[in-house]
């Protein structure tokens, strides 16, 4: 990489490091969504799948986000499932429901009909999105990709859309060995090409969602996922930190460092200082405000931000995001207060 780009040594990037920055950086997962009215407005005009595969739309409205928010990163709009569709699952977002998955993966011989992802260009979209942001982004912030985790992709497709207890995807990975190898290690090939083609195109780093492995116990992930997701990043472009983001159960924290990622985002089911502890200093650390603290009021916000970050206690490497995704019935005034909060208690000069 050029270390004359400006993004090189913003804040983001340096926390990403471990190196020390000028304030405390803060981004948000869903920083561009359903609580905003110009997202609302482009929703009522376009479906959620159509939109996701409009590369102008997708990097209209995280532009304005990011202007609006005065965030310290862009995020590209898509969504995790769309890596799904050219591997063969048929993918529906429906009203009240989400995502549904038409043909499902319920046998182990359905892992046989999961289309290898040779390459990038069925995913053509998502790269033009990353390319199109990055071009209409300040030089001086880094731009952020992603992908589902391989756990998560799986539940998915197993699944066939949301679980509540993921009897199905956990069925499979126990009860047939070759199976949820097979299903893994297709679904790492294509997470691996589809990241790094996004970091091709302009992306700085990158995050990976698991998002549904807190699922698991600590057995299961280090048998069963962990050694995937390793893989993963470890055929990351050189130099280009990864985030890794696991919700639901800190006590997979010591395995997901061991998978090798350079941030590890933590979500509000631990303390920030019990997570950096049990990860280790040496590695930087993402999160964790509760999504729920932006329904309440600036005063509570600015609140909960102060404790989080006087747990981080200036130590770099703390990148302040949420412990999930802004809630869509977050007023906007409300994530300006928090990341207006941040940047000043967040100052470290």
């Amino acid at each position: 990489m050029n270390n004359d780009f400006p993004w090189r040594n913003s804040p983001l990037m340096k926390a990403a490091r471990c190196e020390p920055a000028r304030q405390t950086p803060i981004w948000l997962m869903r920083q561009a969504g359903r609580y905003m009215d110009d997202y609302r407005k482009v929703r009522r005009k376009t479906p959620f799948l159509e939109l996701c595969k409009n590369p102008d739309l997708c990097a209209e409205v995280m532009l304005t986000a990011v202007e609006r928010l005065g965030v310290d990163a862009a995020i590209i709009f898509s969504d995790l499932l769309l890596i799904l569709e050219p591997m063969g699952l048929e993918l529906e977002f429906t009203a009240g429901e989400g995502p549904v998955l038409h043909n499902p993966i319920r046998r182990p011989s359905d892992v046989d009909r999961l289309v290898e992802l040779e390459n990038v260009e069925p995913l053509e979209f998502v790269i033009e999105t990353v390319r199109k942001t990055r071009a209409g982004l300040d030089d001086a912030l880094p731009l952020v990709g992603f992908a589902g985790a391989p756990f998560t992709l799986a539940a998915y497709a197993v699944e066939g859309g949301p679980s509540r207890d993921y009897r199905r995807v956990k069925s499979l990975m126990i009860t047939d060995a070759g199976a949820w190898d097979a299903l893994m290690q297709r679904l790492c090939r294509a997470i691996t090409l589809y990241l790094n083609a996004q970091i091709d195109a302009g992306a700085q780093l990158v995050q990976l969602f698991d998002t549904w492995v807190g699922c698991l116990g600590v057995d299961d992930y280090r048998r069963r996922v962990l050694p995937y997701t390793r893989s993963i990043i470890e055929a990351i472009r050189p130099g280009v930190p990864v985030i890794h983001f696991a919700a639901g159960n800190p006590a997979l924290l010591p395995l997901i460092r061991d998978a090798g990622p350079s941030v590890i985002s933590v979500d509000w089911r631990v303390r920030l200082d019990d997570a950096w502890t049990i990860i280790g200093h040496d590695r930087a650390i993402q999160g964790n405000l509760d999504p729920a603290v932006l329904l309440t009021t600036p005063d509570e916000i600015r609140r909960c931000a102060k404790e989080i970050l006087d747990q981080a206690a200036g130590r770099p490497g703390h990148i302040f995001n949420l412990g999930h995704g802004v809630l869509p019935q977050t007023p906007v005034e409300n994530v300006v207060a928090l990341v207006d909060a941040v940047h000043e208690l967040g100052s470290l000069t």
